[in-house]
């Protein structure tokens, strides 16, 4: 399995991309080898207000429907418009092709509840 260590990480098995006040965020490898082959993807609008813990798009695959969750408040400015036509893109491309959303921070995100590469894969390997 592959864990980027640019990237952050979420129990919730997401990964993150910090960049400024914009986050881009998408599901873990770990997390899509878990789904099997992924089917169908439901993505939130542009222009949204997600909520920290709160789902905001759902994962299908052969296995099971997952809930995706916002790590952070925030607004969608940014969404992954080829995934609901090309939800395989998860499978073969989670890091790049396969991010989901991008959202604007609200004022005092807390970032530091997010794991580094070596933090998921421990978690990951405890699970």
């Amino acid at each position: 399995m592959d864990f980027p260590e640019e990237l952050k990480y979420t129990e919730e098995h997401e990964w993150v991309m910090v960049e400024d006040d914009v986050v881009t965020i998408g599901i873990t490898d770990f997390a899509q080898e878990q789904l099997g082959d992924v089917v169908f993807v439901e993505l939130p609008e542009e222009g949204d207000s997600l909520e920290t813990g709160k789902s905001f798009g759902v994962v299908e695959s052969v296995k099971a429907v997952s809930d995706v969750y916002a790590p952070f408040n925030g607004e969608v400015v940014e969404v992954n418009d080829a995934l609901p036509d090309e939800p395989e893109v998860l499978n073969t491309s989670p890091y790049d092709d396969g991010w989901m959303v991008k959202i604007k921070l609200s004022d005092d995100a807390d970032l530091s509840g997010l794991m580094d590469a070596a933090a998921y894969m421990d978690f990951v390997e405890s699970d």
